[in-house]
């Protein structure tokens, strides 16, 4: 029974405070001239990235290095897929340009970026200290560019006066919008995740499974419910940007500073640059040409993403318990599932390419 309150206020405390934090950051970004998708890439990205940074931190102090950078890698490969996927089913997304020439490539180097720092199997102290660099740089660029923009087409948009309404056109109150949205956020994933993982012993599920399913997507909770809701109320920006922001800053802001922190550095796991990781600058890839066909996200791409991550789940928990179908899963996945799914989406981003030639 408590468990039960707890889900239920769980669901309803990431509902009402994704709908808070969407608001107040769109409204911030009408009172100081910048982006909503901006905005969703910082202070909403930020902001609901905020579990990982704290799972992770308290995981690396603790000595669990594998927790720490499974959660940034596991939450980076869940957004895109799963969160991107739910979304488009809900709404197909219109992807912002910006997005596509700088966003998604900024996203796709970072991820290759944490490869390459990680494949001796360490991220060390200078590491950290280059990422939290990269990121404090990353965001004044955004900022100054959004801000730049803003000035340059004010007089063909409406004033903040004009847009906001008038309870929430106050910067206080968009500011404490976004704080009081962000902290039901944490709290009403932290207590779903919690009721989740008690619901998942009383049916006999592993502590592995829940581990490799439950937890992993828990500390993304605030990204999905923020994502969805943005996308419900028009705020495509917000719902794209939020993911992108988020993958970035896991990348370099959780990784960052979670490898500064810890004496030594951070350990990476052989199955991690061996597997993981690898999918991960994967999926981050797989972004741009889906991003590319007809500046948007369509539901058929939705799904596919959503697939995709039901069969990489399948494999993750497949593998902790070694299954016996597991090379054979492993072989059609390798050889039939994830060829047809890259060649579909070249052939679709080939005949968009060539359509806009000859609209050229």
């Amino acid at each position: 029974m408590i468990a039960l309150v707890s889900f239920v206020s769980g669901l309803v405390a990431l509902v009402v405070g994704a709908e808070l934090l969407v608001r107040g950051a769109s409204k911030l970004a009408l009172s100081f001239g910048i982006s909503p998708l901006v905005v969703g890439l910082t202070v909403v990205a930020f902001g609901t990235g905020s579990p990982e940074l704290a799972v992770a931190i308290q995981a690396a102090i603790s000595g669990q290095a594998d927790i720490t950078v499974g959660n940034v890698v596991g939450s980076n490969i869940f957004n895109v897929l799963f969160i991107l996927g739910l979304s488009a089913l809900i709404t197909p997304l219109i992807i912002n340009r910006q997005l596509i020439r700088q966003e998604v490539p900024i996203m796709v180097g970072t991820s290759l970026l944490v490869a390459a720092l990680a494949w001796d199997g360490s991220l060390s102290l200078l590491d950290g200290l280059l990422l939290i660099c990269l990121l404090a740089a990353y965001t004044v660029f955004l900022i100054v560019q959004s801000r730049r923009q803003e000035a340059a087409s004010d007089a063909d948009e409406p004033t903040a006066a004009e847009s906001a309404s008038r309870w929430d056109s106050k910067l206080p109150v968009q500011i404490a919008l976004i704080l009081v949205g962000l902290v039901m956020l944490v709290f009403g994933a932290t207590w779903l995740v919690e009721a989740a993982i008690t619901f998942a012993r009383l049916f006999g599920v592993s502590e592995m499974v829940i581990g490799l399913t439950i937890v992993a997507a828990g500390t993304s909770l605030p990204e999905v419910a923020t994502s969805i809701m943005a996308a419900i109320r028009g705020q495509r920006d917000i719902a794209v940007g939020n993911v992108v922001g988020s993958n970035t800053f896991n990348l370099l802001g959780v990784l960052g500073v979670s490898a500064a922190v810890v004496p030594g550095g951070l350990s990476i796991a052989p199955a991690l640059t061996a597997f993981d990781i690898p999918v991960m600058v994967a999926v981050a890839i797989a972004c741009l040409p889906i991003f590319f066909t007809g500046n948007l996200i369509a539901r058929w791409e939705g799904a596919l993403f959503l697939a995709l991550y039901v069969v990489y789940t399948i494999y993750l928990v497949m593998a902790a318990q070694q299954h016996d179908a597991l090379s054979t899963y492993g072989f059609v996945l390798g050889t039939v599932v994830l060829p047809l799914c890259a060649l579909t989406i070249a052939v679709i981003t080939w005949r968009e390419w060539r359509a806009r030639r000859r609209m050229h």
